[in-house]
């Protein structure tokens, strides 16, 4: 009996110092890495987010762009820092499941160097190219490149990254050639995009599908199973002129493994109620994406579920070769 009373003080007590703790984080300045360069879906998402966590935790969250490596840049300055929970990663699907099989080495494991603290946004990756390409749908644009091979250059944000990945399914599936042509993040891309260097992005939403609305670019299809939500006027690529293409992205805070649970677990909860803001919600929803609130442990699930999931589609389907 006295041993059970005591494992119950102690249980308690240890609810007691976990809240404490919980209350005393953060105690300076928080810094959030984003892998790409400013002006992207992961930069904008990041600025949204960082700045209502500054107003929420009452520290300020400092933006801190490092792209280039396929992510793999950002990934290892988050983890040289120290692990006590002020330091974010933003990951994707790239940077948490695809890299472990497109890249020979990877200087970190995503299940062992990283503890996830939440989702952040889901969505499709939008067709998108220039105004100069003459198609309208994902059908006519196969028929171009099949009467032009090799005069479409597709961009993405790096080697193995899902932009990609999803360029090169849908080169095999249409059996057409296009040239790949990597960015450090998707702001350069779409640069280059505008301005003609480059004929096809497939890219998260919401600058492309600005520049879509704008009428400075065509957005010719989605790549999720079914119409997106927020843009129900672009149809499926797979409705569009390619059966059976499909393919959905998603991006999440990650910190080092060894950070405090306390800090995890404040972190996940301020995150939780930013991204259920409905305001903010209808805002992402209109540009190509949606908030995704979840768990430390549902954004674990999702990941170990997400790595041999991609390796098929990477290595079997899209035929990448590791690099």
């Amino acid at each position: 009996m006295l041993s059970r009373r005591l494992a119950l003080t102690s249980a308690l007590a240890a609810g007691v110092v976990t809240s404490a703790h919980a209350q005393d984080f953060p105690s300076r300045p928080l810094r959030l890495v984003v892998p790409y360069p400013p002006g992207g879906v992961g930069d904008t998402f990041a600025r949204v987010l960082g700045e209502r966590l500054t107003a929420r935790l009452g520290q300020q969250v400092l933006i801190d762009n490092k792209p280039g490596a396929s992510q793999i840049l950002g990934a290892q300055a988050a983890l040289a820092a120290p692990a006590d929970g002020h330091t974010l990663y933003l990951g994707s699907v790239s940077s948490l499941a695809i890299n472990t099989s497109t890249q020979k080495t990877l200087p970190y494991d995503p299940l062992k160097s990283f503890a996830p603290v939440s989702l952040g946004f889901t969505g499709p990756l939008f067709l998108i190219v220039n105004n100069d390409v003459p198609a309208k749908n994902a059908a006519e644009l196969i028929a171009y490149g099949k009467a032009n091979p090799g005069k479409l250059g597709f961009a993405s944000i790096g080697p193995g990254s899902s932009l990609h990945l999803a360029g090169e399914l849908f080169k095999a599936m249409a059996g057409i050639d296009m040239l790949h042509v990597p960015y450090k993040g998707s702001a350069p891309a779409l640069t280059d995009l505008l301005a003609g260097r480059v004929q096809i992005i497939f890219d998260a939403g919401t600058t492309s599908i600005g520049h879509a609305r704008a009428g400075r670019v065509k957005a010719l299809g989605s790549s999720g199973l079914k119409r997106f939500a927020g843009t129900p006027d672009i149809p499926t690529i797979a409705e569009s002129g390619l059966p059976g293409y499909e393919m959905e992205v998603w991006f999440g805070l990650v910190t080092h493994a060894g950070a405090p649970q306390a800090a995890v677990t404040r972190l996940s909860q301020e995150i939780n109620a930013i991204l259920s803001e409905p305001a903010l919600v209808a805002r992402f929803l209109e540009l190509g994406v949606q908030l995704q609130p979840s768990t430390p442990q549902d954004f674990d699930t999702l990941i170990r579920r997400e790595i041999p999931k991609w390796r098929k589609v990477a290595l079997d389907d899209a035929k990448l070769v590791p690099e």
